[in-house]
Protein backbone atom coordinates (compact mmCIF):
# COMPACT_ATOMS: atom_id res chain seq x y z
CA UNK A 1 0.00 0.00 0.00
CA UNK A 2 1.21 3.49 -0.81
CA UNK A 3 4.32 2.26 -2.60
CA UNK A 4 4.54 5.50 -4.59
CA UNK A 5 3.55 7.89 -1.81
CA UNK A 6 1.81 8.00 1.56
CA UNK A 7 0.39 11.47 2.10
CA UNK A 8 -0.80 12.56 5.53
CA UNK A 9 -3.69 15.03 5.61
CA UNK A 10 -4.35 17.28 8.62
CA UNK A 11 -7.93 18.58 8.87
CA UNK A 12 -10.21 20.17 11.47
CA UNK A 13 -12.59 17.73 13.16
CA UNK A 14 -15.51 19.67 11.66
CA UNK A 15 -14.36 19.32 8.05
CA UNK A 16 -16.39 17.07 5.74
CA UNK A 17 -15.03 18.17 2.36
CA UNK A 18 -11.26 17.57 2.22
CA UNK A 19 -11.47 13.78 2.44
CA UNK A 20 -14.17 13.75 -0.23
CA UNK A 21 -11.97 15.76 -2.59
CA UNK A 22 -8.91 13.61 -1.87
CA UNK A 23 -10.91 10.49 -2.68
CA UNK A 24 -11.49 11.85 -6.19
CA UNK A 25 -7.72 11.80 -6.71
CA UNK A 26 -6.39 8.29 -6.26
CA UNK A 27 -3.35 7.67 -8.44
CA UNK A 28 -2.06 4.12 -8.51
CA UNK A 29 0.11 3.45 -5.47
CA UNK A 30 -0.83 6.63 -3.58
CA UNK A 31 -2.70 6.63 -0.26
CA UNK A 32 -4.17 9.53 1.75
CA UNK A 33 -4.04 9.26 5.56
CA UNK A 34 -6.20 11.69 7.52
CA UNK A 35 -5.83 12.99 11.05
CA UNK A 36 -8.30 15.36 12.72
CA UNK A 37 -7.55 18.03 15.28
CA UNK A 38 -10.34 18.85 17.69
CA UNK A 39 -12.50 21.90 17.00
CA UNK A 40 -14.47 22.53 20.18
CA UNK A 41 -15.42 26.08 19.19
CA UNK A 42 -17.04 25.82 15.73
CA UNK A 43 -18.87 29.16 16.06
CA UNK A 44 -17.68 31.51 13.30
CA UNK A 45 -20.58 33.95 13.45
CA UNK A 46 -18.46 37.08 13.92
CA UNK A 47 -14.85 38.24 14.08
CA UNK A 48 -14.47 37.50 17.79
CA UNK A 49 -15.71 33.93 17.43
CA UNK A 50 -13.56 33.45 14.33
CA UNK A 51 -10.48 34.45 16.36
CA UNK A 52 -11.48 32.08 19.16
CA UNK A 53 -11.77 29.29 16.59
CA UNK A 54 -8.17 29.96 15.47
CA UNK A 55 -6.88 30.14 19.03
CA UNK A 56 -8.31 26.71 19.84
CA UNK A 57 -7.01 25.32 16.54
CA UNK A 58 -3.49 26.33 17.49
CA UNK A 59 -3.84 24.50 20.79
CA UNK A 60 -5.04 21.17 19.38
CA UNK A 61 -3.28 20.75 16.05
CA UNK A 62 -0.03 19.46 17.54
CA UNK A 63 -1.53 16.29 19.01
CA UNK A 64 -3.15 15.36 15.70
CA UNK A 65 0.13 15.73 13.85
CA UNK A 66 1.93 13.61 16.44
CA UNK A 67 -0.64 10.88 15.86
CA UNK A 68 -0.36 11.18 12.08
CA UNK A 69 3.40 10.79 12.03
CA UNK A 70 3.17 7.29 13.48
CA UNK A 71 2.10 6.00 10.03
CA UNK A 72 5.33 7.49 8.61
CA UNK A 73 3.89 9.58 5.77
CA UNK A 74 6.20 10.69 2.99
CA UNK A 75 4.53 14.08 2.86
CA UNK A 76 2.06 16.06 4.99
CA UNK A 77 -0.72 18.22 3.54
CA UNK A 78 -2.55 20.80 5.64
CA UNK A 79 -6.26 20.42 4.86
CA UNK A 80 -7.14 23.76 6.45
CA UNK A 81 -6.38 27.19 5.12
CA UNK A 82 -7.36 30.15 7.33
CA UNK A 83 -4.29 29.85 9.54
CA UNK A 84 -1.97 29.55 6.54
CA UNK A 85 -2.97 33.01 5.27
CA UNK A 86 -2.86 34.68 8.68
CA UNK A 87 -0.42 37.55 8.90
CA UNK A 88 0.35 37.62 5.18
CA UNK A 89 3.56 36.14 3.78
CA UNK A 90 5.45 36.52 7.07
CA UNK A 91 2.62 34.89 9.00
CA UNK A 92 2.52 31.96 6.61
CA UNK A 93 6.30 31.56 6.85
CA UNK A 94 6.00 31.34 10.62
CA UNK A 95 3.18 28.80 10.37
CA UNK A 96 5.21 26.67 7.95
CA UNK A 97 8.19 26.75 10.34
CA UNK A 98 6.03 25.62 13.28
CA UNK A 99 4.41 22.76 11.37
CA UNK A 100 7.68 21.68 9.78
CA UNK A 101 9.17 21.33 13.24
CA UNK A 102 6.26 19.04 14.19
CA UNK A 103 6.47 16.81 11.10
CA UNK A 104 10.27 16.77 10.98
CA UNK A 105 12.71 18.27 8.53
CA UNK A 106 12.80 15.14 6.35
CA UNK A 107 9.05 15.17 5.63
CA UNK A 108 7.66 17.35 2.84
CA UNK A 109 4.92 19.85 3.71
CA UNK A 110 2.05 21.42 1.76
CA UNK A 111 0.07 24.35 3.13
CA UNK A 112 -2.94 25.97 1.51
CA UNK A 113 -1.30 29.34 1.00
CA UNK A 114 1.92 28.01 -0.51
CA UNK A 115 0.05 25.52 -2.68
CA UNK A 116 -2.13 28.23 -4.21
CA UNK A 117 0.91 30.37 -5.05
CA UNK A 118 2.66 27.38 -6.67
CA UNK A 119 -0.51 26.51 -8.59
CA UNK A 120 -0.94 30.06 -9.89
CA UNK A 121 2.67 30.05 -11.04
CA UNK A 122 2.12 26.76 -12.89
CA UNK A 123 -0.95 28.29 -14.51
CA UNK A 124 1.09 31.21 -15.82
CA UNK A 125 0.28 33.70 -13.05
CA UNK A 126 3.47 33.98 -10.97
CA UNK A 127 3.66 36.09 -7.85
CA UNK A 128 5.16 39.56 -8.10
CA UNK A 129 3.93 40.19 -11.65
CA UNK A 130 0.87 42.27 -10.77
CA UNK A 131 -1.71 39.75 -11.97
CA UNK A 132 -5.28 40.37 -10.87
CA UNK A 133 -7.31 37.89 -8.80
CA UNK A 134 -10.85 37.66 -7.53
CA UNK A 135 -11.27 35.54 -4.40
CA UNK A 136 -14.10 33.69 -2.65
CA UNK A 137 -13.85 32.75 1.03
CA UNK A 138 -16.25 31.32 3.63
CA UNK A 139 -14.76 33.66 6.25
CA UNK A 140 -15.75 36.61 8.38
CA UNK A 141 -14.17 40.04 7.62
CA UNK A 142 -11.15 39.42 9.87
CA UNK A 143 -10.34 36.28 7.85
CA UNK A 144 -10.87 38.07 4.54
CA UNK A 145 -8.49 40.82 5.67
CA UNK A 146 -5.70 38.29 6.15
CA UNK A 147 -6.40 36.52 2.86
CA UNK A 148 -6.16 39.86 1.06
CA UNK A 149 -2.96 40.70 2.92
CA UNK A 150 -1.34 37.42 1.90
CA UNK A 151 -2.07 37.75 -1.82
CA UNK A 152 -1.14 41.42 -1.89
CA UNK A 153 2.13 40.58 -0.11
CA UNK A 154 2.74 38.09 -2.92
CA UNK A 155 2.32 40.84 -5.51
CA UNK A 156 -1.21 40.17 -6.76
CA UNK A 157 -3.90 42.79 -7.28
CA UNK A 158 -7.29 41.92 -5.77
CA UNK A 159 -10.24 42.98 -7.90
CA UNK A 160 -12.96 41.44 -5.72
CA UNK A 161 -12.92 39.47 -2.47
CA UNK A 162 -16.23 37.99 -1.36
CA UNK A 163 -16.52 36.48 2.12
CA UNK A 164 -19.58 34.27 2.64
CA UNK A 165 -19.46 34.91 6.41
CA UNK A 166 -20.48 31.34 7.21
CA UNK A 167 -21.79 31.07 10.77
CA UNK A 168 -20.01 27.88 11.83
CA UNK A 169 -17.11 25.61 10.89
CA UNK A 170 -19.12 22.60 9.75
CA UNK A 171 -22.39 22.53 7.82
CA UNK A 172 -22.62 26.29 7.25
CA UNK A 173 -19.56 26.01 5.01
CA UNK A 174 -19.86 22.51 3.54
CA UNK A 175 -23.51 22.98 2.59
CA UNK A 176 -23.24 26.32 0.80
CA UNK A 177 -25.39 25.71 -2.32
CA UNK A 178 -23.37 25.29 -5.50
CA UNK A 179 -25.62 27.69 -7.49
CA UNK A 180 -24.84 30.41 -4.94
CA UNK A 181 -21.09 29.90 -5.41
CA UNK A 182 -21.45 29.95 -9.19
CA UNK A 183 -23.48 33.16 -9.03
CA UNK A 184 -20.62 34.75 -7.09
CA UNK A 185 -18.08 33.54 -9.65
CA UNK A 186 -20.01 35.29 -12.37
CA UNK A 187 -20.27 38.46 -10.27
CA UNK A 188 -16.55 38.69 -9.54
CA UNK A 189 -15.34 37.78 -13.02
CA UNK A 190 -14.31 40.41 -15.54
CA UNK A 191 -12.04 41.07 -18.49
CA UNK A 192 -9.46 42.50 -16.09
CA UNK A 193 -9.50 39.42 -13.80
CA UNK A 194 -6.74 36.90 -14.58
CA UNK A 195 -7.93 34.12 -12.24
CA UNK A 196 -10.52 33.32 -9.58
CA UNK A 197 -9.39 31.58 -6.38
CA UNK A 198 -11.54 29.87 -3.75
CA UNK A 199 -10.09 29.36 -0.27
CA UNK A 200 -11.53 27.61 2.78
CA UNK A 201 -11.06 23.86 2.56
CA UNK A 202 -14.52 22.88 3.81
CA UNK A 203 -16.08 24.69 0.83
CA UNK A 204 -15.65 22.09 -1.91
CA UNK A 205 -15.92 23.50 -5.42
CA UNK A 206 -14.14 20.67 -7.24
CA UNK A 207 -17.39 19.46 -8.77
CA UNK A 208 -18.34 22.74 -10.43
CA UNK A 209 -15.24 24.86 -11.03
CA UNK A 210 -13.72 22.80 -13.88
CA UNK A 211 -16.74 23.46 -16.09
CA UNK A 212 -16.75 27.15 -15.17
CA UNK A 213 -13.07 27.31 -16.03
CA UNK A 214 -13.78 26.08 -19.54
CA UNK A 215 -16.71 28.49 -19.90
CA UNK A 216 -14.77 31.56 -18.75
CA UNK A 217 -11.44 30.47 -20.26
CA UNK A 218 -9.35 31.44 -17.25
CA UNK A 219 -8.06 29.62 -14.17
CA UNK A 220 -10.71 29.06 -11.50
CA UNK A 221 -8.82 27.42 -8.67
CA UNK A 222 -10.26 25.53 -5.66
CA UNK A 223 -7.85 25.39 -2.76
CA UNK A 224 -8.39 21.64 -2.30
CA UNK A 225 -7.26 21.04 -5.88
CA UNK A 226 -4.20 23.24 -5.31
CA UNK A 227 -3.17 21.40 -2.13
CA UNK A 228 -3.71 17.90 -3.55
CA UNK A 229 -1.82 18.86 -6.72
CA UNK A 230 1.05 20.33 -4.72
CA UNK A 231 1.29 17.31 -2.43
CA UNK A 232 1.26 14.84 -5.32
CA UNK A 233 3.80 16.76 -7.39
CA UNK A 234 6.05 17.19 -4.34
CA UNK A 235 6.09 13.38 -4.07
CA UNK A 236 7.01 12.99 -7.74
CA UNK A 237 3.49 11.87 -8.71
CA UNK A 238 2.73 13.51 -12.06
CA UNK A 239 -0.44 11.65 -13.02
CA UNK A 240 -3.00 13.81 -14.86
CA UNK A 241 -6.77 13.84 -14.27
CA UNK A 242 -9.47 14.72 -16.77
CA UNK A 243 -12.37 16.99 -15.81
CA UNK A 244 -10.63 18.21 -12.67
CA UNK A 245 -9.51 21.61 -13.94
CA UNK A 246 -6.54 22.84 -15.92
CA UNK A 247 -4.10 22.45 -13.03
CA UNK A 248 -4.58 18.68 -12.78
CA UNK A 249 -5.21 18.17 -16.48
CA UNK A 250 -2.13 19.97 -17.78
CA UNK A 251 0.46 20.54 -15.01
Amino acid sequence: MGHRAKIGVVIPSTNTSVEYDCQRLLPRGVTWHTTRFMIDHPDLSDDANFMRFLERLRETIGDSIESLMTCKPDHVMMGMSAETFWGGIKGNDGFVDRIQELVGEDTGLTTGANAVISALEALGLPEGKGKTLSIITPYQPVGDKNVRLFFEDAGYRIKHLVGLRCANAHDAIALVPEPHVLDIVREIDGDDVDAIVQVGTNLSTVGVFPAMEKMLQKPILPINVATCWHALRSCGIHDKFDNMGWLLEEH
